[in-house]
């Protein structure tokens, strides 16, 4: 598998399910087992890391050595490994680390890839509940524990007024207009849930939520999940309207007939 001619996707997609199972298998016997956790956070707030994080990222960078040497690799624990590279495995290990040290299943290892700076596919592998999400050519799919594939796809819901709002936390949004804004899609929405991290974004693709709202997310968040999103019929970018790929401000939604109307909320 080469980058210098450009690879089949299905390749790309084997490659993508087998780091899926490598790191599947490394983390699910940390599961709510008692583990140390350390805090990476600093002055910035508390930021947890775990051994799991830690040894499946290294699982998987492994993988990605022996099968694509001359791909890159952007990992939340060890960084940037040849960032030259037309091809970029965005990999975060653990999205939603706090739930994992709380034995809350709402986590799951995402497994990202771009071709010169675009999400080209994205896989979201939840090991405890035998779930995975990823996106194929035109459209994107669930594998449920012991079950066969199906396509997975966004709902129809074009008011704000009628739609599920989730965000992770709102402790993730500064004080103030992040703050201000998040509340006012809060207050004209239907519903809001939270604690989803990557989950709430395949449950919008699923068609069970119509809006993610989230800021100060970072490029190995979200960059697995544009592609899931937006091949089952959904739309995300940036609060301003960018490219959602370096993370940041984001907001998804599932009918991109929404979009305008949350944007207008955001930036109000």
């Amino acid at each position: 598998m080469s980058s210098r001619t450009n690879a089949r996707f299905e390749d790309l997609l084997v490659l993508a399910h087998d780091l899926a199972d490598r790191s599947r298998a490394v983390i699910r016997p940390y599961f709510r087992k008692r583990l140390d956790v350390a805090d990476k956070g600093g002055p910035k707030g508390f930021d947890p890391v775990t051994k799991a994080d830690q040894a499946a990222e290294r699982a998987i960078t492994r993988l990605i050595r022996e099968r694509a040497p001359d791909h890159g690799v952007i990992g939340e624990e060890y960084g940037a490994q040849r960032p030259d590279a037309a091809y970029q495995w965005v990999v975060d290990p653990i999205d939603g680390t706090r739930s994992f040290i709380t034995g809350v299943p709402m986590w799951g290892t995402l497994i990202g890839l771009l071709h010169e700076g675009e999400p080209v596919l994205g896989v979201m592998d939840q090991p405890f509940t035998g779930e995975r999400f990823w996106s194929g050519k035109r459209g994107s799919h669930l594998q449920e524990a012991g079950g066969r594939a199906r396509r997975i796809r966004t709902r129809a819901c074009p008011r704000v007024k009628d739609a599920v709002l989730m965000t992770t936390s709102p402790d993730l949004l500064e004080p103030g207009a992040e703050t201000e804004a998040f509340l006012r899609v809060k207050k004209d929405a239907r519903m809001t849930r939270f604690g989803g991290d990557c989950y709430a974004y395949c449950m919008l693709a699923a068609g069970f939520v119509d809006v993610v709202v989230e800021a100060g997310l970072k490029s190995y968040d979200i960059a697995a999940l544009i592609p899931i999103v937006e091949r089952a019929g959904g739309r995300m970018t940036t609060w301003d309207g960018r490219p959602a790929t370096e993370g940041g401000r984001i907001v998804a939604v599932g009918d991109p007939a929404l979009h305008e109307k949350v944007m207008k909320l955001l930036n109000r």
